[in-house]
């Protein structure tokens, strides 16, 4: 189980997630139209591409909008989850020496500390965000049962690698398990609300060229509508 985990079956969740993505980002880009957007996204490329970088860099940082600092509870939960989200499976240890040994190459490495700090905030915060989602009217009606299950695809990973840290019973079972759910979410990704993994940079970029170009972005410009 475990060669076949750490063989073929990653191969296959890896060329999932990525061929998925990439088709994704194609569709994404190619449904933009000007004439239904309202947006000259090709006539005014200069003021496009600023408003597209300012928009997702602000969106990444911390209280960086005005929606962010409005919420700032919801703005360190959401921050904390996907800090350990992102960092601890790119930059731990173990998977490193896993990308080092498939792919040739490696990320640099974080402390075992530092790794188990950040992911017991990622599941702390994760346990928030479902509170949230059944605490809050507005929330509460707009949550199904794939939000749930998408939360417990992107958990699953967390927890079992938790049990085979601490060697909770048989670590050998645990740690097949993780790998498991890790590629259970990389082939998830592109056909779920986990593709704004990547997506996030597209439809930031979308929203930044918008207001770059057409709300305000362009004073004193005479536009086509």
């Amino acid at each position: 189980m475990h060669t076949f985990l750490t063989g073929i079956f990653f191969w296959i969740a890896l060329s999932v997630c990525l061929i998925g993505m990439l088709v994704r980002f194609v569709l994404y880009f190619r449904g933009l139209s000007w004439q239904l957007d309202r947006v000259a996204y090709k006539a005014h490329p200069m003021h496009g591409f600023k408003g597209a970088i300012r928009s997702i860099y602000k969106w990444m940082l911390p209280f960086g909008t005005f929606g962010w600092r409005t919420q700032p509870f919801m703005a360190i939960i959401f921050f904390g989850f996907h800090m350990g989200a992102i960092f601890v499976p790119l930059f731990l240890v173990a998977h490193n020496m896993f990308l080092e040994s498939k792919l040739g190459f490696s990320f640099f490495t974080m402390g075992a500390g530092l790794a188990d700090f950040l992911t017991w905030t990622t599941l702390i915060c994760a346990f928030f965000l479902i509170l949230r989602r059944i605490a809050l009217p507005e929330v509460r009606i707009m949550t199904n049962f794939h939000d749930y299950l998408i939360l417990f695809i992107s958990l699953a990973p967390f927890i079992t690698g938790l049990l085979a840290r601490y060697q909770v019973g048989d670590y050998s079972f645990w740690l097949n398990l993780h790998i498991f759910c890790g590629e259970v979410l990389l082939i998830a990704i592109p056909f779920t609300k986990l593709s704004h993994v990547f997506l996030f940079f597209a439809s930031r970029a979308q929203l930044g060229m918008d207001f770059g170009i057409k709300r305000g972005g362009m004073k004193g410009t005479k536009m086509a509508w």
